[in-house]
């Protein structure tokens, strides 16, 4: 083969595999998919894909006040195709706002930077929606699905024992209840019965059931929602697992004492908890 008919046929099959690149790049990432809210704008593959069973996100509303949510998030950034039409930063948008709203969503905050904030209320459960265009090449979707973590470490007796026999008290994370409410929720289960535990492994002990709030509300009704739930530990104590209720004080100081900041949700989380204090 002569050397110019070598030459020719590099380049065919730079070429070719150039190609080949080019139309794999255009191709959604494997594993993804749109989230069933959406379908996708027009000219767009999935170069991203991502979702996280429990994590937050930042949103904004319209006086441009921060906060986040939890849940299981989804993170999905779209690429346009090679050859598309690009549309413009509010195009995008307002496709996705006005999809929004046909389904019930409010949007919060819409700015000239490409972002978008929505809430979903849908049966009974909070999607929040945050579409980020700065880039209309590219720009990225994301979806919160309002939702508590599920617990997989769970309060253990002989630690709650040793916590109170050397600073008089212990903090409990796994008992849970819905927002500003103080009925206690079934996957508290695993917490109450450890705490059962400690209390008939050490028969002579006697605590203050102690609530303790973040700062969101106010006052006096973080001091009555406090004071409701350690009741509600108490009464579960005494029914369901047969503590005496002398050896049990409910008490409720809201947001007074708190182990964080409650300047982000991941300290006022740990703020939200309850504590078992020595008699």
């Amino acid at each position: 083969m002569s050397r110019l008919a070598r030459i020719f046929l590099g380049i065919v099959y730079l070429s070719l595999l150039t190609t080949g690149l080019a139309f794999a790049q255009d191709g959604d990432v494997a594993g993804s998919k749109d989230h069933p809210l959406f379908n996708r704008m027009p000219g767009y593959f999935i170069q991203r894909y991502e979702v996280k069973e429990f994590d937050n996100h930042a949103f904004r509303d319209a006086k441009l006040n921060e906060f986040s949510v939890e849940g299981r998030v989804y993170e999905i950034r779209y690429s346009l195709n090679s050859g598309a039409k690009e549309p413009s930063r509010i195009q995008v948008l307002r496709n996705y706002e006005n999809a929004a709203r046909k389904i019930g969503a409010t949007v919060l905050k819409s700015d000239y930077d490409g972002n978008s904030y929505m809430k979903l209320v849908k049966d009974g459960k909070e999607i929040w929606v945050h579409v980020s265009a700065y880039i209309t090449s590219e720009f990225t979707l994301f979806i919160v699905e309002k939702g508590a973590m599920a617990q997989d470490i769970v309060a253990n007796a002989a630690v709650l024992f040793s916590d109170i026999k050397s600073t008089g008290h212990t903090a409990i994370y796994g008992i849970y209840f819905d927002t500003g409410k103080s009925v206690i929720k079934p996957e508290s289960d695993a917490a109450l019965a450890e705490i059962a535990k400690l209390l008939k492994g050490n028969a002579g002990l006697r605590v203050y059931v102690v609530g303790h709030t973040d700062n969101v509300g106010g006052l006096d009704s973080n001091m009555r929602l406090s004071q409701d739930r350690a009741q509600a530990v108490m009464q579960a104590l005494v029914g369901k697992y047969g503590i005496a209720p002398a050896r049990l004080k409910a008490n409720g100081v809201g947001p007074l004492t708190p182990v964080a900041s409650n300047d982000n949700e991941e300290g006022r989380a740990k703020n939200r908890r309850v504590e078992l204090v020595k008699q």
